[in-house]
């Protein structure tokens, strides 16, 4: 199941760096836009950038599970080419957003996208580990005959 996660270890500390540089970016947006904290609200520009990051944020927590169970129970591999995928998409929602409202969609849909496979490989993996520790049935191995 677990044996070497060092991709999965590497691209969690890369997603964490990533949630990093929104944060750092939403710093340098106060500075710019002159909105001092506890304030959320100022400038669109602003607001664009701090509502990007959040919401990076809070798919981040779903991400990182994903990305682990993805990868322990179905393929490690796979689960983190996924992952760079996700990371990619988030960037690519990020600037969008800041950029015009609009323009997120795309990084949107495809960070949405790849949860969504992570969310079902994990759940194909859980179920084969289920079936082959109870049931003594392995699936994958017996597609592999096939």
């Amino acid at each position: 199941m677990a044996e070497n996660s060092i991709l999965l270890a590497v691209l969690s500390l890369l997603s964490a760096c990533q949630q990093s540089y929104f944060a750092l970016q939403v710093g340098k947006a106060r500075l710019k836009y002159k909105v001092m904290p506890p304030a959320v609200s100022g400038s669109p520009e602003f607001e664009r950038i701090f509502r990007a990051q959040q919401n990076s944020l809070e798919f981040y927590p779903v991400f990182i599970i994903t990305l682990w169970v993805a990868g322990w129970y179905f393929n490690q591999v796979f689960a983190t080419c996924l992952g760079l995928v996700y990371i990619y998409a988030r960037h690519r929602y990020f600037w969008g957003y800041s950029e015009a409202p609009k323009k997120r969609i795309t990084g949107f849909r495809l960070s949405l996208g790849v949860l969504a496979l992570l969310a079902v490989l994990g759940a194909v993996g859980i179920t084969n580990s289920f079936l082959d520790e109870y049931l003594d049935l392995n699936i994958a191995k017996k597609l592999r005959h096939f």
